[in-house]
C-alpha cells in the first residue's frame, strides 16, 4: 500500500503552498487558489501548513496533500514543523495524506525525541510520516524509526547542517540509497535545479517560494536589474 501511494509522486513536482501571517498572500482561500493553479501546471502533490489551509486545499484539489503545522512552542522555538503528536493529529483531521514533521536531532516538546515522535504520530493518526531532516545521520535515524519517506527540508536550517545557498544535492544523493522515498526540498529555485535533484536520486521534488511567493520572485528580478547578487 505504501509503495502504491508514493507511485503517484514518483519523479513529480510537489508545490509548497504556504504563506505566513505577515505575507501578502496569507489566507486559506488564497492558498487553495494557489494549489489549484499548481495542479493545473502539473503538480502531483501539495505541501501545506496549518489545519485551516490544509482543509481548504483538500476541498480544492485531489492530488496528494502533505500537511504540517508550524508552531513555535516556548523553549522549542526552532522545532516548529509539527512539533507534537497533538499537531500531527490536527493535520490528519484536516485531510492531509502524509504528515511532515521535524525529525532533526534537536530536543522536541513533550519529552520526545524525533524517533519517538515519528512512532507516536504514526500510531495516533494512522497516516504516513514524512521526516524533515537536515543531515544524513538524521535521515538514517528517521528511516530506522519507521518514517515512510525522508525530506531534505531542513538542510541549512540547523546550525550543524551544511550552510549553502544551493540545494543540498549531496545529501539527496546519500539518502537516496535508503529503501524509502527521498524528497528533495530546500532552496530549489530553478527548473534546472529540480532536474538535478532527480538526477541525484530524489524520488520527487518540492518547490515553494520560487513558485508561490511573488515577493521573493519579484526580488530576484529587481536584484538582477540592479546588478545585485
Amino acid at each position: 500500500m505504501t509503495s502504491d501511494f508514493f507511485l503517484q509522486l514518483h519523479h513529480g513536482l510537489i508545490v509548497s503552498c504556504q504563506a505566513l501571517a505577515d505575507e501578502p498572500l496569507f489566507g486559506s482561500s488564497i492558498m487553495a487558489a494557489m494549489a489549484r493553479a499548481a495542479v493545473i501546471g502539473g503538480a502531483v502533490g501539495i505541501r501545506a501548513n496549518t489545519p485551516v489551509d490544509i482543509a481548504a486545499i483538500r476541498a480544492a484539489v485531489t492530488v496528494l496533500l502533505i500537511g504540517l503545522y508550524k508552531e513555535a512552542l516556548p523553549g522549542f522555538e526552532q522545532v516548529y514543523i509539527t512539533p507534537t503528536v497533538r499537531h500531527a493529529q490536527a493535520v490528519a483531521e484536516a485531510g492531509a495524506d502524509l504528515i511532515a514533521l521535524d525529525a532533526t536531532g534537536r530536543p522536541h516538546p513533550d519529552g520526545l525525541d524525533a524517533t519517538r515522535l515519528i512512532r507516536a504520530a504514526r500510531q495516533a493518526t494512522g497516516k504516513l510520516i514524512l521526516a524533515d531532516i537536515s543531515t544524513y545521520e538524521e535521515g538514517v535515524a528517521a528511516y530506522q524509526a519507521g518514517a515512510d519517506a525522508i525530506s531534505t527540508t531542513l538542510s541549512g536550517y540547523t546550525p550543524y547542517s551544511l550552510q549553502q545557498e544551493a540545494p543540498d544535492l549531496e545529501l539527496v544523493q546519500r539518502l537516496a540509497l535508503l529503501p524509502v522515498p527521498v524528497i528533495a526540498e530546500g532552496r530549489i529555485s530553478t527548473p534546472e535545479q529540480a532536474r538535478q535533484a532527480l538526477e541525484a536520486g530524489a524520488y520527487a521534488v518540492v518547490v515553494g517560494g520560487a513558485i508561490t511567493r511573488p515577493q521573493l520572485i519579484t526580488r530576484r528580478f529587481t536584484n538582477s536589474l540592479r546588478g545585485e547578487a
